[in-house]
Protein backbone atom coordinates (compact mmCIF):
# COMPACT_ATOMS: atom_id res chain seq x y z
CA UNK A 1 0.00 0.00 0.00
CA UNK A 2 1.37 3.41 -0.79
CA UNK A 3 2.11 5.52 2.21
CA UNK A 4 4.24 8.61 2.22
CA UNK A 5 7.64 7.37 3.31
CA UNK A 6 10.79 9.38 3.92
CA UNK A 7 12.88 7.60 1.28
CA UNK A 8 10.29 8.22 -1.40
CA UNK A 9 9.89 11.83 -0.30
CA UNK A 10 13.63 12.35 -0.75
CA UNK A 11 13.51 10.73 -4.20
CA UNK A 12 10.59 12.95 -5.19
CA UNK A 13 12.41 16.08 -3.96
CA UNK A 14 15.51 15.11 -5.93
CA UNK A 15 13.44 14.30 -9.03
CA UNK A 16 11.67 17.67 -8.80
CA UNK A 17 15.11 19.26 -8.91
CA UNK A 18 15.81 17.39 -12.16
CA UNK A 19 17.68 14.34 -10.83
CA UNK A 20 17.02 11.71 -13.51
CA UNK A 21 18.39 8.88 -11.35
CA UNK A 22 15.94 9.72 -8.57
CA UNK A 23 13.07 9.70 -11.05
CA UNK A 24 14.39 6.40 -12.42
CA UNK A 25 14.14 4.96 -8.91
CA UNK A 26 10.55 6.24 -8.60
CA UNK A 27 9.80 4.70 -11.98
CA UNK A 28 11.19 1.34 -10.84
CA UNK A 29 9.18 1.49 -7.60
CA UNK A 30 5.85 2.18 -9.30
CA UNK A 31 5.99 0.83 -12.87
CA UNK A 32 4.40 -2.56 -12.10
CA UNK A 33 1.45 -1.13 -10.16
CA UNK A 34 0.74 1.57 -12.75
CA UNK A 35 0.99 -0.98 -15.56
CA UNK A 36 -1.48 -3.33 -13.81
CA UNK A 37 -3.89 -0.44 -13.26
CA UNK A 38 -3.75 0.58 -16.93
CA UNK A 39 -3.88 -3.01 -18.14
CA UNK A 40 -7.05 -3.80 -16.21
CA UNK A 41 -8.65 -0.59 -17.47
CA UNK A 42 -7.93 -1.22 -21.16
CA UNK A 43 -7.18 -4.95 -21.48
CA UNK A 44 -4.50 -4.73 -24.16
CA UNK A 45 -0.85 -5.51 -23.40
CA UNK A 46 0.76 -3.34 -26.07
CA UNK A 47 -1.46 -0.34 -25.42
CA UNK A 48 -1.02 -0.73 -21.65
CA UNK A 49 2.75 -0.70 -22.08
CA UNK A 50 2.59 2.39 -24.32
CA UNK A 51 0.23 4.23 -22.01
CA UNK A 52 2.30 3.36 -18.95
CA UNK A 53 5.35 4.88 -20.60
CA UNK A 54 3.26 7.94 -21.52
CA UNK A 55 2.16 8.26 -17.89
CA UNK A 56 5.74 8.35 -16.67
CA UNK A 57 6.75 10.76 -19.44
CA UNK A 58 3.88 13.06 -18.44
CA UNK A 59 4.88 12.72 -14.78
CA UNK A 60 8.50 13.63 -15.58
CA UNK A 61 7.39 16.66 -17.58
CA UNK A 62 4.94 17.83 -14.89
CA UNK A 63 7.23 17.07 -11.96
CA UNK A 64 8.65 20.60 -11.59
CA UNK A 65 5.13 21.78 -10.68
CA UNK A 66 4.43 18.89 -8.29
CA UNK A 67 3.97 19.86 -4.65
CA UNK A 68 4.27 17.29 -1.89
CA UNK A 69 1.30 17.81 0.40
CA UNK A 70 1.59 14.77 2.63
CA UNK A 71 -0.17 12.56 0.08
CA UNK A 72 1.63 9.59 -1.46
CA UNK A 73 3.40 10.23 -4.74
CA UNK A 74 1.40 7.32 -6.15
CA UNK A 75 -1.83 9.27 -5.71
CA UNK A 76 -0.49 11.78 -8.20
CA UNK A 77 0.65 9.01 -10.57
CA UNK A 78 -2.77 7.35 -10.45
CA UNK A 79 -4.49 10.64 -11.23
CA UNK A 80 -2.24 11.03 -14.28
CA UNK A 81 -2.98 7.38 -15.16
CA UNK A 82 -6.71 7.93 -14.86
CA UNK A 83 -6.57 10.95 -17.17
CA UNK A 84 -4.55 9.06 -19.78
CA UNK A 85 -6.91 6.06 -19.65
CA UNK A 86 -9.92 8.37 -20.03
CA UNK A 87 -8.27 10.00 -23.06
CA UNK A 88 -7.49 6.55 -24.48
CA UNK A 89 -11.13 5.51 -24.22
CA UNK A 90 -12.32 8.80 -25.70
CA UNK A 91 -10.11 8.22 -28.71
CA UNK A 92 -11.18 4.61 -29.25
CA UNK A 93 -14.50 2.93 -29.38
CA UNK A 94 -15.18 0.96 -26.23
CA UNK A 95 -14.50 -2.71 -26.86
CA UNK A 96 -15.07 -5.71 -24.68
CA UNK A 97 -11.98 -7.24 -23.11
CA UNK A 98 -11.34 -10.69 -24.57
CA UNK A 99 -9.44 -13.75 -23.40
CA UNK A 100 -6.72 -13.10 -25.94
CA UNK A 101 -6.17 -9.63 -24.51
CA UNK A 102 -5.96 -10.75 -20.88
CA UNK A 103 -3.15 -13.17 -20.25
CA UNK A 104 -2.14 -13.93 -16.63
CA UNK A 105 1.47 -14.34 -17.80
CA UNK A 106 1.49 -10.68 -18.83
CA UNK A 107 0.59 -9.63 -15.29
CA UNK A 108 3.18 -11.64 -13.44
CA UNK A 109 6.02 -13.62 -14.89
CA UNK A 110 6.96 -16.97 -13.43
CA UNK A 111 6.72 -20.73 -13.69
CA UNK A 112 3.28 -22.26 -13.36
CA UNK A 113 1.59 -25.48 -14.37
CA UNK A 114 -0.62 -25.65 -17.44
CA UNK A 115 -3.66 -26.26 -15.23
CA UNK A 116 -2.87 -23.17 -13.14
CA UNK A 117 -2.52 -21.09 -16.29
CA UNK A 118 -5.86 -22.31 -17.68
CA UNK A 119 -7.66 -21.66 -14.39
CA UNK A 120 -6.11 -18.21 -14.03
CA UNK A 121 -6.97 -17.34 -17.62
CA UNK A 122 -10.60 -18.33 -17.07
CA UNK A 123 -10.76 -16.35 -13.83
CA UNK A 124 -9.19 -13.29 -15.46
CA UNK A 125 -11.60 -13.59 -18.38
CA UNK A 126 -14.65 -13.66 -16.12
CA UNK A 127 -13.31 -10.85 -13.97
CA UNK A 128 -12.43 -8.69 -16.98
CA UNK A 129 -15.84 -9.22 -18.59
CA UNK A 130 -17.60 -8.38 -15.36
CA UNK A 131 -15.50 -5.29 -14.66
CA UNK A 132 -15.89 -4.04 -18.24
CA UNK A 133 -19.66 -3.87 -17.70
CA UNK A 134 -19.29 -1.38 -14.83
CA UNK A 135 -19.15 2.38 -15.26
CA UNK A 136 -15.71 3.90 -15.67
CA UNK A 137 -15.79 5.29 -12.13
CA UNK A 138 -16.82 1.92 -10.68
CA UNK A 139 -14.09 0.16 -12.69
CA UNK A 140 -11.52 2.52 -11.26
CA UNK A 141 -12.62 2.01 -7.65
CA UNK A 142 -12.74 -1.80 -7.99
CA UNK A 143 -9.31 -1.97 -9.63
CA UNK A 144 -7.70 0.34 -7.07
CA UNK A 145 -9.32 -1.38 -4.07
CA UNK A 146 -9.17 -5.04 -4.99
CA UNK A 147 -6.52 -5.47 -7.65
CA UNK A 148 -4.06 -2.85 -6.38
CA UNK A 149 -5.06 -3.24 -2.72
CA UNK A 150 -5.43 0.42 -1.78
CA UNK A 151 -7.38 1.48 1.31
CA UNK A 152 -10.58 3.51 1.07
CA UNK A 153 -8.63 6.61 2.12
CA UNK A 154 -6.00 6.06 -0.58
CA UNK A 155 -8.61 5.49 -3.28
CA UNK A 156 -10.36 8.71 -2.24
CA UNK A 157 -7.04 10.61 -2.47
CA UNK A 158 -6.29 9.18 -5.91
CA UNK A 159 -9.76 9.99 -7.24
CA UNK A 160 -9.99 13.36 -5.50
CA UNK A 161 -13.27 12.36 -3.85
CA UNK A 162 -14.50 11.99 -0.30
CA UNK A 163 -13.95 8.61 1.29
CA UNK A 164 -17.70 8.11 1.81
CA UNK A 165 -18.36 8.73 -1.88
CA UNK A 166 -15.76 6.12 -2.83
CA UNK A 167 -17.30 3.63 -0.41
CA UNK A 168 -20.70 4.19 -2.03
CA UNK A 169 -19.22 3.74 -5.52
CA UNK A 170 -17.58 0.52 -4.32
CA UNK A 171 -20.83 -0.73 -2.77
CA UNK A 172 -22.76 -0.11 -5.99
CA UNK A 173 -19.98 -1.65 -8.08
CA UNK A 174 -19.90 -4.80 -5.93
CA UNK A 175 -23.71 -5.06 -6.13
CA UNK A 176 -23.50 -4.77 -9.91
CA UNK A 177 -20.68 -7.32 -10.06
CA UNK A 178 -22.76 -9.76 -8.03
CA UNK A 179 -25.64 -9.40 -10.51
CA UNK A 180 -23.25 -9.78 -13.45
CA UNK A 181 -21.63 -12.83 -11.85
CA UNK A 182 -25.04 -14.42 -11.28
CA UNK A 183 -25.85 -13.87 -14.96
CA UNK A 184 -22.55 -15.54 -15.97
CA UNK A 185 -23.41 -18.60 -13.85
CA UNK A 186 -26.86 -18.96 -15.40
Amino acid sequence: MPETNPDETILVDRAIEGDEDAFGNLYTLHIDAIYRYVYYRIGNVEDAEDLTEQIFLNAWEALPGYKQQGKPFTSWLYRISHNIVVDYHRNRQRTEISVEQLNPDDLQRGQRSTLQTVIEKEEVEILAKAISQLSSEQQQVIILRFIEGFSHREVAQILGKKEGACRMIQYRALSSLQQIWTAFEA
